[in-house]
């Protein structure tokens, strides 16, 4: 994929490291935090790359606006403020710096955590006010209670390790992870239903995705230890605030640490539960260190320079297959599955779903990667201006469904299943794509993919017969297959020659 970024808008309050790798690297920055929408969008169009933290909302409209936008970095993890649907169906990449907040988000949730034991908040607000409480402020010991950690990445990796030197026993869930590789972090990996009853405290660290939102619930809180403390410092939206404030009031929840809430600054429900007497709050304070804020400010500037350089994507989020483009050893195969995909278009106008399988050791990373190629070479018969990022958005669009195997073996190849026949079939051969199979006929000899090629398929006439339909067209090479009644032909060629062909040939442009 190409990457050109010469001109890069920063959108937000980023460390000033940012703009000075960027610019040490020839690219042109323009700094204007603060930016109000309209003057988003107005000026969007002018940039290549845009570069935000939380406070710019990436919407669907600005995306429309950025005619040049190829990528929006967020520096920082969330990116909850991006439209990625939009970006994908534009062709815009989305990349955040996922490591970059780790350890100051892991930090303020252990903080919180020790916070909520020991009553720090409330008590120091208390002593503000000139009251001396002891008996009032009776805290937990953290020893021996039991934290459930929901999202067991970097951040909730980080905090099952600090609170173990606590004595704390850790469990956890994340859909993404094993049981056994949890079980290197010393977690408990048990499903939530499990998880819940089992918790002293609570602390999410994932995602605000559609099966998140509200995970921690009425529901969940009536099966919970009467008294289990919360914290949140992810999302807004994680924990119901609705429900959280009832568990709060009717002692079901004995306490909140909350940094995030769904509306920011908080008001209406999230106000009331920054007011409420069992609950720590801070004004979104999990990523806001010196040195995180240098540190993701630095890693957003190095993944975009690494992207336009054609090193390995780090980061990416709503194209992660891409991440394996750079690798030099890939590069023929994704040509190959990229033309698979364009010939299969040419044959196969009313498609509903069509699967690619990978076969070889050397393949068993890159089959996400060449289901992309694969589907966007799909894309480009429909529309000219499709690429690897928006092909899954367009292909959705027209109800086309691409799904994606891999079979383990020695010999390497890509092939094409519709209907659970064998279409098409490619491998690599001295770094070039080349044909093995067409209409599941294996060919003679492998066809360069690298040129357009004719195509013919007959159930009534020989391969010598369709040779010879070729013999006003300046062909590179040529192979023919026969199984059965069927017979076919692939021929690569030079230049332009749909004019010169007969029925039943056909000339399609790779």
């Amino acid at each position: 994929m190409d990457l050109k970024i010469a001109k890069v808008l920063i959108s937000d309050k980023v460390d000033a490291s940012c703009k000075a790798i960027l610019d040490k690297h020839g690219m042109s920055v323009d700094y204007k935090p603060g930016l109000s929408p309209e003057e988003l969008k107005n000026i969007i169009s002018e940039y290549d790359a845009l570069i935000v933290r939380s406070a710019t909302k990436v919407t669907a409209d600005v995306i429309e606006c950025g005619k040049k936008l190829k990528l929006v970095g967020r520096a920082g993890t969330g990116v909850d403020n991006i439209d990625q649907p939009a970006a994908s169906k534009n062709g815009v990449l989305v990349m955040n710096t996922p490591g970059g907040n780790t350890f100051s988000a892991a930090e303020h949730t252990c903080a919180m955590i020790s916070a909520l034991a020991r009553n720090i908040g409330q008590a120091h607000a208390s002593m503000q006010e000139g009251k001396w409480e002891r008996s009032k402020f009776m805290g937990c010991e953290l020893l021996g209670k039991t934290l459930a950690i929901v999202g067991l990445g970097k951040i909730g990796r980080e905090v099952a390790l600090r609170m173990q030197s606590y004595g704390m026993k850790t469990i956890g869930y994340d859909p993404l992870v094993s049981a056994e590789e949890a079980a290197t972090f010393n977690v408990d990996y048990m499903v939530l239903e499990k998880l819940w009853p089992l918790a002293d405290f609570i602390t999410v660290h994932v995602p605000l995705i559609p099966p998140t939102k509200g995970m921690i619930n009425a529901k969940v809180f009536a099966i919970c230890k009467t008294g289990v403390k919360v914290i949140n410092v992810a999302r807004g939206g994680i924990i119901d605030e609705k429900d959280l404030l009832e568990a709060l009031n009717d002692g079901r929840c004995g306490g909140a640490g909350l940094d995030v809430f769904v509306t920011e600054p908080p008001k209406d429900v999230s106000f009331d539960l920054v007011k409420h007497p069992k609950v720590l709050a801070t004004p979104h304070l999990g990523a806001s260190t010196t040195e995180a804020q240098l540190r993701v400010a630095q890693e957003i500037a190095e993944q975009i320079v690494d992207a336009t350089n054609g090193k390995p994507m780090v980061g990416l989020v709503n194209a992660p297959a891409l991440a394996e483009l750079a690798n030099p050893e890939y590069k023929p195969w994704i040509e190959a599955a990229e033309k698979l995909g364009k010939l299969f278009a040419s044959f196969n106008k009313d498609i509903e779903k069509v699967s690619i399988i990978t076969h070889g050791n050397c393949l068993s990373s890159a089959t996400r990667l060449l289901s992309a190629s694969f589907s966007c070479g799909i894309a480009k018969i429909m529309d000219p201006s499709a690429n690897i990022i928006n092909s899954v958005s367009i292909l959705k669009d027209k109800s086309i469904q691409v799904t994606s195997s891999h079979v383990k073996c020695d010999v390497a190849q890509i092939s094409v299943k519709i209907n659970d026949s064998i279409s098409l079939a490619a491998t690599v051969s001295i770094g070039k794509p080349v044909l093995l199979s067409v209409f599941g006929v294996g060919l003679t000899s492998p066809v360069a993919l690298s040129e357009n090629i004719i195509v013919g398929y007959s159930t009534q006439l020989s391969s010598r017969a369709l040779i010879k339909l070729l013999h006003d067209v300046d062909i590179t090479s040529v192979s023919t297959g026969l199984n059965g009644s069927t017979s076919v032909l692939v021929a690569s060629v030079e230049g332009h020659a749909d004019e010169a062909l007969q029925q039943p040939l056909k000339y399609i442009e790779l």
